[in-house]
Protein backbone atom coordinates (compact mmCIF):
# COMPACT_ATOMS: atom_id res chain seq x y z
CA UNK A 1 0.00 0.00 0.00
CA UNK A 2 2.98 2.20 0.94
CA UNK A 3 4.23 1.32 -2.40
CA UNK A 4 1.58 2.94 -4.11
CA UNK A 5 1.07 5.77 -2.47
CA UNK A 6 4.72 6.80 -3.32
CA UNK A 7 4.26 6.03 -6.69
CA UNK A 8 1.45 8.28 -7.08
CA UNK A 9 2.76 10.85 -4.97
CA UNK A 10 5.85 10.63 -7.71
CA UNK A 11 3.47 11.03 -10.46
CA UNK A 12 1.57 13.95 -9.22
CA UNK A 13 5.24 15.34 -8.41
CA UNK A 14 6.39 14.34 -12.05
CA UNK A 15 3.40 16.06 -13.55
CA UNK A 16 4.18 19.65 -11.82
CA UNK A 17 8.21 19.07 -13.78
CA UNK A 18 8.93 21.34 -16.78
CA UNK A 19 9.05 19.02 -20.41
CA UNK A 20 12.76 19.31 -20.49
CA UNK A 21 13.34 17.99 -16.96
CA UNK A 22 10.60 14.98 -17.71
CA UNK A 23 12.56 14.23 -20.81
CA UNK A 24 15.94 13.73 -19.24
CA UNK A 25 14.64 11.79 -16.35
CA UNK A 26 12.83 9.23 -19.00
CA UNK A 27 16.22 9.12 -20.66
CA UNK A 28 18.43 8.40 -17.67
CA UNK A 29 15.83 5.41 -16.07
CA UNK A 30 15.70 3.71 -19.59
CA UNK A 31 19.65 4.27 -19.69
CA UNK A 32 19.79 1.96 -16.87
CA UNK A 33 17.25 -0.38 -17.66
CA UNK A 34 18.74 -0.70 -20.58
CA UNK A 35 21.91 -1.99 -18.65
CA UNK A 36 20.22 -4.16 -16.63
CA UNK A 37 18.61 -5.94 -19.19
CA UNK A 38 22.39 -7.09 -20.67
CA UNK A 39 22.41 -10.74 -20.35
CA UNK A 40 25.14 -11.05 -17.16
CA UNK A 41 24.75 -11.74 -13.62
CA UNK A 42 26.31 -8.60 -12.55
CA UNK A 43 26.48 -6.09 -15.53
CA UNK A 44 29.26 -4.12 -16.65
CA UNK A 45 29.39 -0.66 -17.50
CA UNK A 46 31.25 0.24 -20.24
CA UNK A 47 32.62 3.51 -21.57
CA UNK A 48 29.61 4.90 -23.32
CA UNK A 49 28.15 4.54 -20.11
CA UNK A 50 30.29 6.46 -17.90
CA UNK A 51 30.13 8.94 -20.71
CA UNK A 52 26.04 9.06 -20.67
CA UNK A 53 26.24 10.01 -17.11
CA UNK A 54 29.09 12.17 -17.12
CA UNK A 55 27.21 14.36 -19.47
CA UNK A 56 23.73 14.26 -18.33
CA UNK A 57 25.44 15.59 -14.99
CA UNK A 58 26.56 18.78 -16.57
CA UNK A 59 23.21 19.44 -18.59
CA UNK A 60 20.60 18.17 -15.59
CA UNK A 61 21.12 19.30 -11.75
CA UNK A 62 18.78 16.35 -10.24
CA UNK A 63 20.90 14.02 -12.14
CA UNK A 64 21.37 12.27 -8.66
CA UNK A 65 17.22 11.28 -8.24
CA UNK A 66 17.22 8.94 -10.94
CA UNK A 67 20.53 7.12 -10.39
CA UNK A 68 20.04 3.77 -9.53
CA UNK A 69 22.70 1.61 -10.90
CA UNK A 70 26.07 3.18 -8.95
CA UNK A 71 26.74 5.47 -6.72
CA UNK A 72 26.85 9.79 -7.13
CA UNK A 73 30.53 9.67 -6.23
CA UNK A 74 30.88 6.87 -9.07
CA UNK A 75 29.84 9.38 -11.19
CA UNK A 76 32.13 12.25 -10.06
CA UNK A 77 35.19 10.51 -10.24
CA UNK A 78 34.44 9.47 -13.87
CA UNK A 79 34.27 13.20 -14.57
CA UNK A 80 37.19 13.81 -12.81
CA UNK A 81 39.20 11.11 -14.84
CA UNK A 82 38.20 12.43 -18.17
CA UNK A 83 39.16 15.49 -17.33
CA UNK A 84 42.35 14.32 -16.61
CA UNK A 85 42.08 12.92 -19.95
CA UNK A 86 41.10 15.89 -21.85
CA UNK A 87 43.96 18.09 -20.39
CA UNK A 88 46.88 14.97 -21.01
CA UNK A 89 44.95 15.36 -24.67
CA UNK A 90 44.87 18.90 -25.16
CA UNK A 91 48.63 19.19 -23.92
CA UNK A 92 49.95 17.24 -25.85
CA UNK A 93 51.79 19.76 -28.13
CA UNK A 94 54.49 21.00 -26.19
CA UNK A 95 55.46 24.63 -26.34
CA UNK A 96 58.81 26.39 -25.69
CA UNK A 97 61.93 24.84 -27.03
CA UNK A 98 61.99 21.78 -29.38
CA UNK A 99 63.40 18.64 -28.11
CA UNK A 100 67.04 18.17 -29.29
CA UNK A 101 67.65 15.51 -32.09
CA UNK A 102 67.05 11.83 -31.49
CA UNK A 103 70.74 10.54 -32.51
CA UNK A 104 72.00 13.03 -29.87
CA UNK A 105 69.62 11.79 -27.08
CA UNK A 106 70.92 7.95 -28.21
CA UNK A 107 74.42 9.20 -28.26
CA UNK A 108 74.04 10.61 -24.81
CA UNK A 109 72.72 7.63 -23.62
CA UNK A 110 75.52 5.89 -25.38
CA UNK A 111 78.32 7.54 -23.17
CA UNK A 112 77.27 7.92 -20.45
CA UNK A 113 76.69 3.65 -20.69
CA UNK A 114 80.02 3.28 -21.35
CA UNK A 115 81.88 5.32 -19.54
CA UNK A 116 79.77 4.84 -16.10
CA UNK A 117 82.18 7.46 -14.10
CA UNK A 118 81.57 10.43 -16.54
CA UNK A 119 79.19 13.33 -15.19
CA UNK A 120 76.80 15.70 -16.92
CA UNK A 121 79.96 18.28 -17.54
CA UNK A 122 82.00 15.96 -18.83
CA UNK A 123 79.28 14.35 -21.37
CA UNK A 124 79.00 17.86 -22.02
CA UNK A 125 82.66 18.70 -22.98
CA UNK A 126 82.57 15.54 -24.94
CA UNK A 127 79.70 16.36 -27.09
CA UNK A 128 80.88 19.91 -27.62
CA UNK A 129 84.54 18.25 -28.88
CA UNK A 130 82.54 16.05 -31.24
CA UNK A 131 80.49 19.07 -32.50
CA UNK A 132 77.07 18.84 -31.37
CA UNK A 133 75.69 22.50 -29.82
CA UNK A 134 73.84 21.31 -26.83
CA UNK A 135 73.35 22.81 -23.25
CA UNK A 136 74.71 21.37 -20.25
CA UNK A 137 71.11 21.06 -18.65
CA UNK A 138 69.74 19.74 -21.49
CA UNK A 139 72.46 16.68 -21.59
CA UNK A 140 71.85 16.24 -17.29
CA UNK A 141 68.37 15.81 -18.70
CA UNK A 142 68.75 13.60 -20.84
CA UNK A 143 71.27 11.00 -19.04
CA UNK A 144 69.90 7.93 -17.54
CA UNK A 145 69.49 7.93 -13.35
CA UNK A 146 71.72 6.28 -11.39
CA UNK A 147 70.81 5.40 -8.12
CA UNK A 148 74.12 4.00 -6.95
CA UNK A 149 77.58 4.95 -7.45
CA UNK A 150 79.14 2.38 -10.33
CA UNK A 151 81.27 -0.30 -9.68
CA UNK A 152 83.01 -2.69 -11.78
CA UNK A 153 82.15 -6.37 -12.11
CA UNK A 154 83.40 -9.53 -10.77
CA UNK A 155 84.36 -10.50 -14.32
CA UNK A 156 86.00 -7.05 -14.93
CA UNK A 157 88.35 -7.24 -12.08
CA UNK A 158 89.48 -11.00 -12.63
CA UNK A 159 90.23 -8.97 -16.60
CA UNK A 160 91.87 -5.84 -15.13
CA UNK A 161 94.02 -7.32 -12.51
CA UNK A 162 95.33 -10.56 -14.41
CA UNK A 163 99.03 -9.58 -14.01
CA UNK A 164 98.64 -9.00 -10.04
CA UNK A 165 96.34 -11.30 -9.12
CA UNK A 166 96.32 -15.22 -7.17
CA UNK A 167 94.12 -17.61 -6.48
CA UNK A 168 94.55 -19.74 -3.58
CA UNK A 169 91.89 -23.11 -2.85
CA UNK A 170 92.46 -26.35 -0.98
CA UNK A 171 90.84 -29.82 -2.54
CA UNK A 172 91.13 -33.69 -0.87
CA UNK A 173 92.33 -36.87 -2.60
CA UNK A 174 90.81 -40.31 -0.44
CA UNK A 175 93.94 -42.94 -0.35
CA UNK A 176 93.74 -46.04 -0.38
CA UNK A 177 93.60 -46.68 3.47
CA UNK A 178 90.70 -44.36 3.26
CA UNK A 179 92.60 -41.22 4.92
CA UNK A 180 91.61 -37.74 3.46
CA UNK A 181 94.52 -35.50 2.30
CA UNK A 182 94.08 -31.90 1.81
CA UNK A 183 96.00 -29.99 -1.13
CA UNK A 184 96.92 -26.83 -1.13
CA UNK A 185 97.51 -24.86 -4.70
CA UNK A 186 98.62 -20.96 -5.65
CA UNK A 187 97.92 -20.28 -9.26
CA UNK A 188 98.79 -17.28 -10.56
CA UNK A 189 96.23 -16.08 -13.39
CA UNK A 190 98.41 -14.35 -15.87
CA UNK A 191 99.60 -18.06 -17.73
CA UNK A 192 97.50 -20.28 -15.31
CA UNK A 193 100.58 -21.19 -13.90
CA UNK A 194 100.68 -23.12 -10.62
CA UNK A 195 103.51 -21.36 -8.50
CA UNK A 196 103.19 -23.35 -5.27
CA UNK A 197 101.11 -26.61 -3.95
CA UNK A 198 101.27 -29.04 -0.88
CA UNK A 199 99.76 -31.72 1.04
CA UNK A 200 98.66 -32.42 4.88
CA UNK A 201 96.17 -34.33 6.76
CA UNK A 202 95.38 -31.14 8.57
CA UNK A 203 95.36 -27.72 7.38
CA UNK A 204 96.14 -24.46 9.94
CA UNK A 205 96.21 -21.21 9.65
CA UNK A 206 99.96 -21.26 10.20
CA UNK A 207 100.57 -23.96 7.72
CA UNK A 208 98.44 -22.24 5.04
CA UNK A 209 100.36 -19.00 6.02
CA UNK A 210 103.44 -20.31 5.71
CA UNK A 211 102.88 -22.17 1.93
CA UNK A 212 102.45 -18.66 0.77
CA UNK A 213 105.53 -17.28 1.94
CA UNK A 214 107.32 -20.64 0.36
CA UNK A 215 104.80 -19.43 -3.04
CA UNK A 216 106.60 -16.21 -2.58
CA UNK A 217 109.97 -15.23 -1.87
CA UNK A 218 112.00 -12.28 -1.73
CA UNK A 219 108.84 -9.32 -1.72
CA UNK A 220 107.88 -11.43 -4.93
CA UNK A 221 103.72 -11.12 -3.19
CA UNK A 222 101.32 -10.13 -5.40
CA UNK A 223 98.92 -7.69 -5.36
CA UNK A 224 95.28 -9.18 -4.88
CA UNK A 225 94.63 -13.33 -3.66
CA UNK A 226 91.26 -14.66 -4.09
CA UNK A 227 90.32 -17.02 -1.59
CA UNK A 228 86.94 -18.24 -0.39
CA UNK A 229 85.55 -17.67 3.22
CA UNK A 230 86.98 -21.20 4.89
CA UNK A 231 87.52 -21.41 8.41
CA UNK A 232 91.36 -22.44 7.46
CA UNK A 233 92.35 -19.40 6.37
CA UNK A 234 92.58 -17.66 10.43
CA UNK A 235 93.98 -15.30 12.21
CA UNK A 236 97.84 -16.45 11.84
CA UNK A 237 96.83 -16.77 8.12
CA UNK A 238 95.41 -13.44 7.52
CA UNK A 239 98.25 -11.94 10.13
CA UNK A 240 100.79 -13.11 7.27
CA UNK A 241 99.15 -12.06 4.60
CA UNK A 242 98.81 -8.57 5.34
CA UNK A 243 102.36 -8.25 6.17
CA UNK A 244 103.20 -9.56 2.38
CA UNK A 245 101.41 -6.31 1.23
CA UNK A 246 98.80 -8.35 0.16
CA UNK A 247 95.37 -7.56 -0.31
CA UNK A 248 92.79 -10.47 0.08
CA UNK A 249 89.51 -10.30 -1.84
CA UNK A 250 87.11 -12.71 -0.52
CA UNK A 251 84.52 -14.65 -2.74
CA UNK A 252 81.27 -14.82 -1.18
CA UNK A 253 79.30 -17.59 0.13
CA UNK A 254 78.75 -20.77 -1.48
CA UNK A 255 80.47 -19.12 -4.92
CA UNK A 256 82.75 -21.23 -6.23
CA UNK A 257 81.99 -19.40 -9.73
CA UNK A 258 84.25 -16.60 -8.32
CA UNK A 259 86.87 -18.28 -7.98
CA UNK A 260 87.25 -19.72 -11.77
CA UNK A 261 90.42 -20.59 -12.47
CA UNK A 262 91.23 -22.03 -9.23
CA UNK A 263 88.16 -24.28 -9.85
CA UNK A 264 89.11 -24.95 -13.64
CA UNK A 265 92.67 -26.39 -12.31
CA UNK A 266 91.58 -28.27 -9.60
CA UNK A 267 88.89 -30.02 -12.09
CA UNK A 268 91.64 -30.51 -14.59
CA UNK A 269 94.07 -32.02 -12.17
CA UNK A 270 91.14 -34.80 -11.29
CA UNK A 271 89.87 -35.26 -14.68
CA UNK A 272 93.07 -36.25 -16.45
CA UNK A 273 95.76 -37.53 -13.35
CA UNK A 274 93.67 -38.11 -9.74
CA UNK A 275 90.92 -39.88 -11.28
CA UNK A 276 92.92 -42.95 -12.28
CA UNK A 277 95.84 -43.57 -10.02
CA UNK A 278 94.97 -44.84 -6.49
CA UNK A 279 96.72 -42.91 -3.96
CA UNK A 280 99.12 -44.34 -1.21
CA UNK A 281 100.03 -41.41 1.29
CA UNK A 282 101.21 -38.33 1.40
CA UNK A 283 104.34 -38.65 -0.62
CA UNK A 284 103.07 -40.58 -3.52
CA UNK A 285 100.59 -37.85 -4.43
CA UNK A 286 103.50 -35.47 -3.81
CA UNK A 287 105.29 -37.67 -6.60
CA UNK A 288 102.51 -38.12 -9.07
CA UNK A 289 101.73 -33.88 -8.57
CA UNK A 290 104.97 -33.20 -9.10
CA UNK A 291 105.39 -35.50 -12.18
CA UNK A 292 101.88 -34.10 -14.17
CA UNK A 293 102.60 -30.54 -13.56
CA UNK A 294 105.77 -30.99 -15.52
CA UNK A 295 103.53 -31.88 -18.12
CA UNK A 296 100.71 -29.23 -17.28
CA UNK A 297 103.09 -26.77 -17.22
CA UNK A 298 105.64 -27.07 -20.44
CA UNK A 299 102.96 -29.18 -22.58
CA UNK A 300 99.20 -29.31 -22.04
CA UNK A 301 97.94 -26.50 -23.89
CA UNK A 302 94.91 -24.02 -22.72
CA UNK A 303 92.27 -22.15 -25.03
CA UNK A 304 92.85 -19.55 -22.40
CA UNK A 305 96.36 -19.20 -23.68
CA UNK A 306 95.45 -19.24 -27.51
CA UNK A 307 95.87 -23.13 -26.96
CA UNK A 308 99.47 -22.33 -25.60
CA UNK A 309 101.17 -23.68 -22.81
CA UNK A 310 101.63 -21.88 -19.36
CA UNK A 311 105.59 -22.23 -20.40
CA UNK A 312 105.29 -21.20 -23.59
CA UNK A 313 106.13 -24.08 -26.75
CA UNK A 314 107.47 -23.93 -30.03
CA UNK A 315 106.07 -24.54 -32.73
CA UNK A 316 107.72 -28.02 -34.10
CA UNK A 317 107.43 -30.06 -37.57
CA UNK A 318 105.66 -33.16 -37.56
CA UNK A 319 109.29 -34.98 -37.32
CA UNK A 320 110.50 -32.90 -34.09
CA UNK A 321 112.03 -36.22 -33.17
CA UNK A 322 111.91 -37.69 -29.29
CA UNK A 323 112.20 -34.69 -27.66
CA UNK A 324 108.46 -33.77 -28.24
CA UNK A 325 107.43 -37.11 -27.71
CA UNK A 326 109.42 -37.46 -24.40
CA UNK A 327 107.52 -34.20 -22.89
CA UNK A 328 103.98 -35.26 -23.99
CA UNK A 329 104.74 -39.07 -22.21
CA UNK A 330 105.59 -37.07 -19.25
CA UNK A 331 101.92 -36.87 -19.02
CA UNK A 332 101.34 -40.50 -19.60
CA UNK A 333 98.96 -40.42 -16.24
CA UNK A 334 96.09 -38.76 -17.98
CA UNK A 335 95.41 -41.57 -20.33
CA UNK A 336 95.70 -45.55 -20.44
CA UNK A 337 97.27 -46.43 -23.34
CA UNK A 338 96.64 -49.99 -24.11
CA UNK A 339 100.68 -52.17 -24.63
CA UNK A 340 100.47 -53.69 -27.95
CA UNK A 341 102.29 -57.13 -27.75
CA UNK A 342 105.77 -57.16 -29.52
CA UNK A 343 106.35 -59.01 -32.95
CA UNK A 344 109.25 -61.27 -32.52
CA UNK A 345 111.37 -61.54 -35.43
CA UNK A 346 112.13 -64.25 -37.85
CA UNK A 347 115.44 -65.78 -36.55
CA UNK A 348 113.59 -65.72 -33.06
CA UNK A 349 110.90 -67.69 -34.38
CA UNK A 350 113.13 -70.26 -36.05
CA UNK A 351 115.50 -70.73 -33.05
CA UNK A 352 112.26 -71.09 -30.73
CA UNK A 353 111.36 -73.99 -33.40
CA UNK A 354 114.37 -75.72 -32.95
Amino acid sequence: MLHFLYALLATARSSLKPQRELALENLALRQQLAILKRKTKRPKLTKADRAFWVALRRLWPDWQNALLIVKPQTVIGWHRKGFKLYWTWKSRKRTGRPPIDPEIRTLIRRIVRENPTWGAPRVHGELLMLGFEVGEATVSRYMPLRRKPPSQTWRAFLRNHTQDLVSIDFFVVPTATFRVLYVFLVLEHERRRIVHFNVTDGPSAQWTGQQLVNAFPDDSAPKYIIRDRDKTYGTNFVRRVRAMGIEQVLTAPRSPWQNPYCERVIGTLRRDCLDHVIVLGERHLRRILRKYLEYYHRSRTHLALDKDAPEPRKHESPDGGKSSHSRWSAGCIIATRDAQPERKSDSTRRRARA
